[in-house]
């Protein structure tokens, strides 16, 4: 901001050369749909803050910024804050996809009201009904009754700056009467360690893996090597409910080459989500990680998970033996809560987990 605050020519070439960057920097990291480039909720809240500040200070300082660039502005400010809203639960917390986690940015409701001071409100996107496809970051929100499930069809950041990428395709999110209930694990800490490594491999998201690989290489603190390559998306929205189905080509590196395939059919008291895996495998695992207010009851095939408020979610497994373990969520840097994780052993090559409610 000193290039607002101070006067004379040195300022002024502050002031041209941030303009310069911010002509090039910001159509290549804020997507048309709204999201930032590194597809991390997060760092999404971080940019958007960002933006605002600079229409703010704009409006502090008048006339230092030609009115085109503000009106540009104001434009990638609307479409974030539509794109971030599309990303939080109902509790208000952004979801977990990539390194995201609460207590760093600030939430949505803080920069809604932020925006709203600065004139500027999200803008209104084609949608189709309760189906939300944010198609240029790759991420699906689907709503319906007392449901609202996130997820993730999307590729692996750019190819040029994974470093935040977790190893999350196909994973997804859910809530039910306005708690968390299905989660991915989150991300407590950076680093090279292996707890680092841990957080962001597919084991500790709510998808499915094969031949205890990740999706996606990740290595080191920021590392991605081959990455998951989503496609095949199709979304349907119909009275019966709606369904997505996606697939993707990141354990097509393994031995029997391997294309994991998920559907997702939300319907007004119920969510399946349906697996197959095409190809060759040894051993493949579906998880669902469990918010940690959530308790859960039952084993094998049938059970039921108890909510905070007390509402009962039935859960039935087919073509798999489901066990509960232990788990851990991270809901921010430097925290680990316990909690439970549904993990479902592929019998033959497909699995269906069906969620029930009242």
């Amino acid at each position: 901001m000193r290039a607002f605050f101070f006067a004379g020519d040195e300022a002024a070439e502050w002031l041209a050369r941030g303009l310069r960057i911010l002509a090039r920097e910001v159509p290549e990291q804020v997507l048309p749909d709204g999201g930032h480039f590194e597809l991390s909720p997060m760092y999404h809240a971080i940019i958007l803050e960002d933006v605002l500040d600079l229409l703010n200070a704009a409006h502090v300082w008048p006339g230092q910024v030609p009115d085109a660039v503000v009106a540009h502005w104001r434009e990638v400010a609307g479409r974030m804050l539509y794109w971030l809203q599309q990303m939080i639960h109902p509790d208000g917390g952004i979801s977990f996809f990539n390194d995201a986690a609460l207590g760093i940015a600030a939430d949505f409701a803080a920069l809604a009201a932020y925006s709203e001071r600065l004139g500027i409100v999200p803008s209104v996107m084609a949608t189709k009904g309760r189906c939300v496809h944010l198609a240029d970051s790759g991420y699906v929100r689907l709503q319906q009754g007392n449901a609202a499930a996130l997820l993730d069809v999307a590729r692996i950041g750019p190819d040029y700056l994974p470093g935040h990428a977790h190893a999350n395709t196909l994973s997804f999110e859910l809530s039910l009467f306005g708690q968390r209930v299905v989660v991915n694990s989150g991300t407590s800490q950076y680093g090279l360690g292996a707890e680092r490594l841990r957080q962001r491999g597919t084991a500790a998201h709510s998808t499915v893996e094969v031949d205890g690989a990740d999706s996606s290489e990740v290595w080191g603190g920021f590392r991605v090597a081959q990455r998951a390559r989503p496609f095949g998306l199709a979304i349907t929205d119909e009275d019966q409910g709606l369904k997505v189905i996606c697939a993707h080509d990141g354990y097509r590196r393994l031995k029997g080459k391997p294309i994991h395939r998920r559907r997702w059919w939300l319907a007004e008291h119920s969510l399946q989500v349906s697996d197959y895996i095409e190809g060759g495998f040894r051993v493949a695992v579906a998880r669902y990680y469990l918010h940690p207010t959530v308790q859960v009851t039952g084993q094998g095939q049938a059970g039921q998970f108890i909510l905070s408020a007390g509402q009962i979610v039935n859960w039935s497994v087919a073509g798999g033996v489901a066990r509960v373990v232990p788990a851990t969520w991270h809901p921010e840097f430097g925290v680990t809560v316990p909690s439970q994780c549904v993990e479902i052993q592929f019998e033959g090559a497909d699995v269906a987990m069906d969620f029930s409610w009242k």
